[in-house]
């Protein structure tokens, strides 16, 4: 098993009052403006039955060359202001950070 660069997702909860859209293109445009992210994908669970869900509605994934590329990008300073709106929209939030472990690439998938 290779591994494949590093991942960042976050799951979350917004509050009621949140701003979602605001939020969503805010990210959209902080992971546009930083090189090291190199994609981003993001969704809104309306699949899941609400006993698994837990309450949480979206899902965050950024995908780094390595966790060197991953630490440049938390402490770049759009990151920094962008992350404290962020957080003041949260209720619940779960966030995983782990070197990626590649068993089956999109690339191979495809052929």
């Amino acid at each position: 098993m290779a591994t494949s660069g590093f991942k960042h997702l976050v799951v979350v909860k917004f509050k009621e009052d949140a701003k979602v859209d605001e939020i969503l293109k805010g990210l959209e445009n902080l992971v546009a403006q930083i090189d090291t992210v190199k994609s981003f994908e993001w969704g809104e669970d309306k699949e899941s039955h609400d006993m698994l869900r837990q309450g949480f509605t979206h899902a965050f994934s950024m995908n780094f060359e390595n966790k060197d590329a991953y630490v440049s990008f938390t402490s770049h300073p759009l990151h920094v202001e962008f992350s404290a709106a962020f957080t003041a929209a949260i209720d619940k939030i779960v966030l995983l950070d782990f070197t990626v472990a590649a068993v089956k690439s999109p690339v191979e998938a495809a052929t």
